[in-house]
């Protein structure tokens, strides 16, 4: 862990400890002084004083990197210095005041509560609100408002080019000088019922609106809003066989290893035990009931079990913080947080793990189509693996994404440094899908449950899984190898490097490129 990760983990660690009894006490959480009141500033720390309950007052002395005072849920930070990007991002509720300057992306996604900067801010300010208020007291970058839906964004200087840029609702009030907006965006001057309704915001302040300000709306004629195409599984494991090894068939009595264990990076105890390697992806598991369905952990988006892993968008990220001590880990979903940079994604795992316990899993989930990137963060975050979605706009082929997977996987160390990969598919897998997933480097199998009975599925899975791996002549899954799947026609095999069946040998077009 990084010195500044370790730092901000510590911080947030801290100031929870701290939170319960300011409210008992009435009386705010001082960060950055010492016991006789000396001066110690913060210095960078990311994700840190996030998830502030309402009624809850904190005051920081420094300079705070990324994702500082995000998702405030109701309470009041006051911080005495700067910040970096993403300041008050997916604000739900509570004030925000920044003394200083603050970077790109204030506000990001924020959904209610106020947002003060003296100072001046970045690029982006207001990004994607519905709602809220920023006020800016100094100047602004480019893309002020970009694709804000609701909300009001007041800035008492100057903006940058393209304010408001695809922005479908909500207001930017401009008090100083303002390029002309781009298509899609109206302006006008503002009225005397705007200045009255913001005067109780800006005259504690010292600051106050005139006529001359400017109005930026979204007009009335908009585009169509995007269609994103839907991503899906054209094409499953149909088409890959499992061949027995070299050993013979296993006997009945034979005793059998069908469970996985995934461990946290670097961690000899704890993670998670699967009775059959399958994490069944579902809302939630908590009414879950019977032999295996007790046992078998789940990636749910609410109310987690303590063997069950957090699925983490958008929409859940403000309550997660409630249950996240309580389950086995969290699937941060990179695919719902589309344009954060490298340090932003880390400073929002801080502001979540560091509520966590430290044997806890954290991973991350994206698209096999951006694989690479997604293996990249994995390794340089120090994350203890990932699920790879594996359908793509196009419709995927599943036997082409396991050398896709594989080939990534191995450039980026993920076996050498202790990460995992995981694969998710579209359906209930069957005890061949699993088997065919592990072959290929991916322990676990990520899928919804079947419409039938969970558990009763479960116990009809573990019986087939265990007769396959008899008939396979292997006692344990780690014994399993790219060597005992097949392709069952020429076109599988060359788009997924296996070997065709009834072939003794890679097909002529390998052996042409060695």
């Amino acid at each position: 862990m990084r010195d500044i990760t370790a730092k901000s983990v510590k911080l947030n660690r801290d100031l929870d400890r701290y939170v319960e009894k300011s409210l008992e006490e009435d009386r705010p959480v001082k960060i950055g002084w010492g016991q006789a009141g000396d001066e110690r500033p913060k210095e960078g720390e990311i994700g840190v004083i996030t998830h502030l309950p309402e009624g809850v007052r904190v005051l920081c002395l420094g300079a705070l990197g990324e994702c500082a005072g995000a998702i405030n849920r109701g309470g009041t930070f006051t911080l005495r210095g700067s910040a970096s990007s993403m300041l008050g991002a997916f604000h739900v509720a509570g004030r925000t005041l920044v003394e200083k300057d603050a970077g790109d992306k204030v506000g990001y996604r924020m959904a209610g509560g106020d947002i003060t900067v003296q100072g001046s801010v970045g690029d982006e300010a207001g990004a994607g609100m519905t709602g809220g208020t920023i006020i800016v007291r100094g100047h602004t970058g480019s893309k002020l408002g970009a694709g804000m839906a609701e909300g009001t964004v007041v800035v008492m200087g100057s903006v940058g080019s393209e304010p408001g840029i695809e922005m479908s609702g909500g207001r930017l009030i401009v008090s100083g000088s303002c390029p002309p907006p781009g298509q899609g965006v109206s302006m006008r001057s503002i009225g005397n019922d705007e200045i009255s309704e913001f005067a109780h915001l800006l005259e504690p302040l010292g600051l106050s609106l005139n006529e001359d300000a400017l109005v930026l709306e979204a007009s009335k004629d908009l585009a169509s809003p995007d269609d994103l195409p839907e991503a899906f599984v054209a094409e499953g494991f149909e088409r890959v066989s499992l061949a027995p090894s070299n050993e013979d068939r296993l006997s009945n009595h034979s005793p059998l290893d069908h469970y996985t264990l995934i461990l946290p990076t670097g961690a000899d105890s704890g993670g998670i035990l699967f009775p059959v390697p399958w994490l069944v992806q579902c809302d939630t598991a908590s009414e879950w009931k019977g032999r295996m369905s007790d046992e078998q952990p789940a990636l749910v988006r609410s109310a987690p079990r303590a063997t069950d892993l957090l699925l983490i968008g958008r929409e859940g990220l403000a309550d997660s913080i409630s249950v996240v001590g309580q389950c086995a880990g969290i699937v941060l979903d990179l695919s719902d947080f589309p344009g954060l940079n490298d340090a932003e994604i880390e400073a929002l795992l801080v502001s979540l793990y560091s509520r966590m316990s430290e044997s806890s899993l954290v991973l991350l989930r994206g698209d096999v189509d951006r694989v690479e990137h997604l293996f990249r963060l994995i390794v340089e975050l120090d994350l203890d693996g990932a699920i790879v979605d594996g359908a793509s706009p196009s419709g995927s082929r599943l036997a082409a994404a396991l050398p896709k997977i594989g080939l990534a996987s191995r450039a980026m160390g993920l076996a050498d440094h202790g990460k995992y990969v995981m694969i998710e598919i579209d359906e209930a897998p069957s005890a061949e899908d699993m088997l065919i997933a592990v072959a290929a480097g991916c322990p676990v199998v990520v899928a919804p449950p079947s419409e039938e009975d969970v558990d009763g599925y479960l116990t009809w899975i573990e019986g087939n899984l265990r007769g396959w791996m008899r008939e396979l002549g292997i006692d344990g899954l780690e014994r399993i190898g790219r060597r005992n799947l097949r392709a069952t026609d020429y076109d599988t095999a060359a788009i997924s490097g296996l070997r065709l069946v009834g072939y003794d040998r890679p097909l002529p077009m390998w052996l042409e490129l060695r």
